[in-house]
Formats: structure tokens, C-alpha cells, sequence
């Protein structure tokens, strides 16, 4: 998967694709997919260490269905769903890890929240998972852990905006390459992380685990010198 990070261009994210969680974070139903950029700097590949908690951030986690590109799409036909699946190189589970205060604060001033989005280690992601072994993509079971108590269990038919509708309206807008990553919303169940916790997550087709899509990850306080402050 570390291929992954090298070759993805963009990460691309759609934001409430699930009216639970549109619910426990207070926000608006959108009327259409909307989505953000979180860059492939931020991606973690299995083994690559643990997610870094930049001081003064309450860390929250999300996990994710995403979506691997095979090929590239421009100005996809919302209702060709087809030529959308055929895009699918194959998927994998995410982990899109969010700086909850930082993304409150800028929301709330109309300002950009990239940074709450983008810090290093803020994407662990599972062994790439080939296109067959989730026969469909909008009706699997996402789970998400910590330290062994269950945070996240529903699944992908919930979505409000599937897959094709998401690729037609990014691709509208921007052209997704091959090798792109979309991440295709979350749950409801998000949460928030400490230094020493460690967040387990997966992917189940059929009530059974898909063994590449295991996460297994430790949050660790991370140094250097950034330290939130109000903007």
C-alpha cells in the first residue's frame, strides 16, 4: 500500500454521506455529494508507525470505505454507473483522522480547514483489497475499535449519495487520475483518541472479515513544533 501514497495524486473526501453521523456532529443534510482534499502526504500504510497527535488537538477518528482509481474520470454522467464501476481499480479501509477543535474553529469563522484534515500519519489505510473481493461496494459493513470496545458498526447501504453520484460530481469539478483515492464518507459512531489508545477497524462482505482490510494502529503524541492555537 505504501504504492498507494506514491502514486495517488489527490485524496479525495466526500463529506456527510450518512445522515447518523450528519446528526451526532450537528450539521446540515447536504443537497448534493460535497467533498474536501486531504493530502497523500497525510496517508499511513499498514506498518508505517503510529497516528501522531499534534499537541492542543482533540483527535477524532472516522473510518471509510475508499475507493482506489483505475482509471481516470472527467465530467462523469451521474447516470452511468457503469463506466463509474469500471473506473474501480479496488478499495481499501481508511481511517480519515480529523483535529475536531481546529475543523470547530474554522467552521465557525468561515475559515479553510485543511490543517485539521492534512497532518502527517492523519490517513491509516489497509492493504489494498482487490475489486472482487467486495463484490459491491454499497453493501458491506465498516467497524472501527478502540482498545477493543466497539465505536463504529454500519453499513455501506446507508450512504445517501452512492459511489457513481460521488465520482460524477468530483469529476465535474476536478478530473480524478488513475491511483486517486476516494474516500467514500462515514458512519455515525465518530470519536475521539488519546496517546496510548489503539483504534482497530475492517471491512465484513457477507459477515465475513476481508483479511486485507484490517487496520491496526496506536495513537502517540506527536513532537516537533506545532502546537494549536486560536487563529
Amino acid at each position: 500500500m505504501s504504492a498507494i501514497k506514491a502514486k495517488a495524486r489527490k485524496v479525495v473526501c466526500i463529506g456527510r454521506n450518512y445522515a447518523d453521523h450528519i446528526t451526532e456532529l450537528n450539521s446540515a443534510r447536504p443537497k448534493k455529494p460535497f467533498f474536501f482534499l486531504k493530502p497523500p502526504s497525510s496517508i499511513l500504510p499498514p506498518n508505517g508507525g503510529p497516528v501522531l497527535r499534534p499537541k492542543g488537538v482533540k483527535l477524532h477518528y472516522e473510518v471509510e470505505l475508499a475507493v482506489i482509481m483505475r482509471k481516470s474520470l472527467q465530467d462523469l454522467d451521474p447516470q452511468d454507473e457503469e463506466k463509474a464501476m469500471e473506473a474501480i481499480s479496488g478499495y481499501c479501509v481508511a481511517i480519515d483522522m480529523t483535529a475536531r477543535n481546529v475543523q470547530d474553529e474554522a467552521k465557525n469563522k468561515g475559515l479553510p480547514w485543511s490543517i485539521a484534515k492534512g497532518f502527517d500519519t492523519f490517513l491509516p489505510i489497509s492493504e489494498y483489497i482487490p475489486k472482487d473481493k467486495i463484490p459491491d461496494p454499497h453493501n458491506v459493513e465498516l467497524w472501527l475499535s478502540v482498545n477493543d470496545k466497539v465505536k463504529q458498526n454500519d453499513s455501506t447501504n446507508l450512504m445517501l449519495f452512492r459511489i457513481p453520484r460521488q465520482f460524477a460530481e468530483i469529476s465535474q469539478c476536478m478530473t480524478l487520475d488513475e491511483s486517486d483515492v476516494v474516500l467514500t464518507g462515514t458512519p455515525k459512531g465518530v470519536g475521539s483518541v488519546e496517546a496510548g489508545d489503539v483504534m482497530r477497524a475492517g471491512v465484513r462482505v457477507d459477515g465475513k472479515d476481508v483479511q486485507q482490510g484490517r487496520i491496526q494502529v496506536k495513537v502517540e503524541e506527536k513532537g516537533g513544533l506545532y502546537e494549536y492555537k486560536e487563529t
